[in-house]
């Protein structure tokens, strides 16, 4: 086992990320751009999984491949644009999104 593994242990933890992150906006907003990307992210996520699995048991390469792919298709995703000019960039890291309007 290489250090590839951990690569893409550490990529499988950055889909599960966004998912989290995008699904904390939904929450936060109720957009329908927010609410498909994270329906999506579901699978996603899983793709990152099977692609650690591959990459312990198969080759890692095959397995960083589908690491990218998943974070790729995550990143295709279309989302409304929640935040300002002025919003810091924790603020966008962790998705303190406004909240709706009730």
């Amino acid at each position: 086992m290489s250090y590839l593994v951990y690569v893409a242990g550490f990529g499988a933890l950055t889909a599960y990320y966004f998912w989290f992150r995008d699904v904390r906006i939904l929450f936060r907003t109720g957009l329908p751009g927010y609410r498909k990307a994270a329906y999506h992210g579901v699978a996603y996520a899983a793709l990152a999984l099977v692609a650690v699995d591959v990459a312990v048991i198969f080759d890692e390469i095959v397995g960083l491949g589908l690491i990218l792919l998943a974070l790729w298709l995550q990143g295709r995703e279309e989302r409304e644009r929640v935040f300002s000019p002025g919003d810091t960039a924790l603020d966008r890291f962790l998705g303190k999104a406004p909240p709706k309007e009730r």
